[in-house]
Parts: structure tokens; C-alpha cells; sequence
């Protein structure tokens, strides 16, 4: 095998279907955000709004959040020193797991470098400690989420999104003596819409299955509390795992699971990919604690968030744009065609300075690209009607279809 013919090969067929990821460098500017500087390839500096940001709260400049990790740093320097077995251990880190536990009403938290670990980890780690698991997973499950579930091995059933009499159906044609997990989302990010949550635990309860939930995209953002959607809808003591990260509403880094205290030890004790990995910084810890200490008691943030989501999808939808709305605060605009996608992407960023990435397969099936936006509570009317104006013109030029995609 020529093994660089291999690679041009692989790559190239990128190239071919219009979906070669390119990143967009760009400079976050401390108070100014989501206001960032790109840098072009030929070295120029260009201003821009990023308005496909995962720092849904603008969090990630919050001055007490900097301020803790700025004291966390000049008390304990960069790293942590280790894995948490091996003197990776900190103050910070139980202070974490402690803010995260009471937010989920759990007995105990354990933190990950990040979601997508503490998903693969948790979901592959739960066949060793119950033999036999059947685990019952949603269709439209992170990467993260069918990793875990792949990699653990043993039996899974795949039931069609949100659709909770197919999952009935297959849990009903299984042993019903085997354990069973079922493995689902609050809000699915692509899409923006919501899990059946109550009713995928009922059946739980029926049939003796535990909930593994993901709210990855809800946490800070759902719930009196900010614990996220099945706190909103009162299921959040149904959950038996809930898994979910400090890295978007929380605008810092890592992941997590909160669940009892035996199912956290026993996590704890059996994953490979908690037990090997160097632990986060105290810093970072101390930071993502400050913000989700802030965020329990900070309704108007995520008030602000979602008033900004629903005028913007009032003013899109006003255009004829083909939005996807499900009533939460991520705004897809359905393009259809992964080359349209990347080229909208690019004209908005060059002409407009606007910030916005093309969402091509595999993140989502063939025939529903998409350009993904996630407005904030620092987004203002005038960036808004910015990026409208801007859509309608290029949606005009490039003569795209403005029939509404409800969902």
C-alpha cells in the first residue's frame, strides 16, 4: 500500500461531497465577546460576531469565574500533577463534584476531561459492572453516547428517535430478567428538540430499567436551577445517570456524571478512561465550579438567552427561511446541500463578518446541512438584525428555498 496515495485519497473524497472541515481561527476578546477577531490565511485581521458558540451564557468571561481560576492558578500553578488516582486530586476538583451533585441532587459527581469521555467512559464501563446490560439507545445519540455503547460490547438496541413504542417493543421481545439501560438525550443538538423524558421513564420504571440521560446542551440553561431539562419537567430524581459538561453554558472545560453515590465509586473504580487520565487543572476546576455556583441563582441570564432565541426565529421565519424549531435555544437554518452549506458559511464570514460553522454529515444525515445558530444573552439587537439582513441577501442571491422546515 502507497500510504500517502491512501491519504490524499481519503481526504480528497472530502473535497468531493463538499464536506472538508476547515478551521476558522479566530481571537475571543476578554468582555467583548461574542465581538472576536478572525485571522484570514493571508495573515490579515478581520473583526466578526461568532454566532455558533457554545458558550451559550457568555459565561467564559464571567469576572468571577476568571477571578476563581485566577486564584486557583496562583495557589497551585498550571497543572494538576497527575491522574486522580496518582496525586491528581485536588481541593478544586471535590469542590467541583460537590457544586455539580447538589445541582443534580445526586449524592455524588465525578469529573472527566470531558463529556464525550464521561460518556464513552460511563456507558462502556456499565457492562463490567452489570453482566449482561441490554442498552436500549436513541437514534440520534451524541458520537460520543454510540461510542461508549459500541465499545462496551454486548447486546444494544437502536429505537427510532424520541419514539418511545418502538423502544416498548424492543425492551418487550428481550429476556425480561436481563439489566437493562436506557441511553437518551434531553436536547438534541442538531435538531434543537427534546426528549420524551417522562415517558422514557415511566417505561424505565415498568420494566426495571435504569436512565442514562445526556444534557450536555441543557445544563445552566434549563431548570430553576440551571440542572437542565429533566429538572425543568420535575424527572430529575427519575434520572439514574446524568451525564453533562462545563464546557458550553458554563463557558469553561470538562465533563461529568452525577448519579448515587455506589454508581459514581463503582464508575470511579472501573473506567479506563477516568482511571489513565491526567485530571483537569485546578484552575479549570475552580472556574467551572464558580460558574455553576453563579448559574444556580442566575434565572435572568438564561431568561435573556432564550428571549434572544425566540426573536430570532421570529425574524428568520418572518423571511420564509426554512428554520427547524422545537421551541429550544439552538437555531438550525436547513440548507440541504453540503456545498450550499459551506458556501452560505463562507460568504456570511467574508462579506459580513459573521461567524457561523456549515454542520455537514456525519454530524447530520446526508440532505440536512444546515447552518447552526446559537444566540446568547450578549448577542444585542443590533448584531440580530445584522445577521438577518445578511441572510436575506445572501438567501436572495444564491435563490435558496424559503419553504419552512418545522422539524
Amino acid at each position: 500500500m502507497t500510504y500517502d496515495a491512501a491519504i490524499d485519497a481519503a481526504l480528497q473524497r472530502l473535497h468531493d461531497e463538499g464536506r472538508y472541515r476547515t478551521f476558522i481561527d479566530i481571537e475571543r476578546r476578554k468582555g467583548h465577546f461574542p465581538a472576536a477577531v478572525w485571522t484570514k490565511p493571508d495573515g490579515t485581521e478581520k473583526d466578526i460576531t461568532v454566532w455558533c458558540g457554545n458558550d451559550y451564557l457568555g459565561m467564559g468571561q464571567h469576572p468571577e469565574v476568571l477571578a476563581a481560576m485566577h486564584e486557583a492558578l496562583e495557589a497551585t500553578g498550571a497543572g494538576s500533577g497527575g491522574t486522580r488516582n496518582i496525586s491528581g486530586t485536588t481541593v478544586y476538583h471535590r469542590r467541583l463534584e460537590a457544586e455539580l451533585a447538589d445541582l443534580h441532587g445526586k449524592e455524588a459527581a465525578l469529573v472527566f476531561s470531558s463529556a464525550y469521555i464521561a460518556n464513552d467512559a460511563t456507558l462502556s464501563t456499565l457492562r463490567t459492572i452489570f453482566p449482561g446490560l441490554i442498552i436500549y439507545s436513541d437514534a440520534l445519540n451524541h458520537a460520543s453516547m454510540i461510542e461508549g455503547v459500541r465499545r462496551g460490547g454486548g447486546e444494544k438496541r437502536i429505537f427510532r428517535h424520541n419514539d418511545v413504542a418502538h423502544l416498548r417493543a424492543l425492551i418487550a421481545a428481550d429476556d425480561p430478567a436481563a439489566p437493562k439501560l436506557i441511553a437518551f438525550e434531553s436536547v438534541y443538538s442538531m435538531d434543537g428538540d427534546f426528549g420524551p423524558i417522562k415517558e422514557i421513564c415511566d417505561l424505565a420504571e415498568e420494566v426495571g430499567a435504569l436512565t442514562y440521560i445526556d444534557e450536555v446542551h441543557a445544563v445552566g440553561m434549563y431548570g430553576p436551577r440551571g440542572a437542565g431539562v429533566a429538572e425543568r419537567d420535575g424527572q430529575m430524581h427519575r434520572i439514574d445517570i446524568i451525564n453533562a459538561t462545563m464546557a458550553k453554558a458554563y463557558g469553561v472545560f470538562g465533563g461529568y456524571i452525577a448519579a448515587s453515590a455506589k454508581m459514581v465509586d463503582a464508575v470511579r473504580s472501573y473506567a479506563p478512561g477516568f482511571i489513565f487520565t491526567t485530571s483537569l487543572p485546578p484552575s479549570v476546576a475552580a472556574g467551572a465550579a464558580a460558574s455553576v455556583r453563579i448559574l444556580k441563582t442566575a434565572q435572568h441570564l438564561r431568561d435573556a438567552q432564550q428571549t434572544a432565541a425566540r426573536i430570532l426565529k421570529m425574524r428568520l421565519r418572518g423571511l420564509g427561511l426554512p428554520i427547524i424549531d422545537h421551541g429550544s435555544h439552538i437555531v438550525p437554518v436547513h440548507v440541504g446541500n453540503p456545498v450550499h452549506c459551506k458556501m452560505l458559511s463562507d460568504m456570511l464570514l467574508d462579506q459580513f463578518g459573521i461567524y457561523v460553522q456549515p454542520i455537514n454529515f456525519p454530524t447530520v444525515p446526508r440532505g440536512t446541512e444546515r447552518l447552526r445558530f446559537t444566540p446568547s444573552p450578549v448577542h444585542d439587537a443590533k448584531q440580530i438584525d445584522h445577521l438577518v439582513r445578511a441572510m436575506d441577501a445572501l438567501w436572495r442571491h444564491c435563490a435558496l428555498n424559503r419553504a419552512e422546515v418545522a422539524g
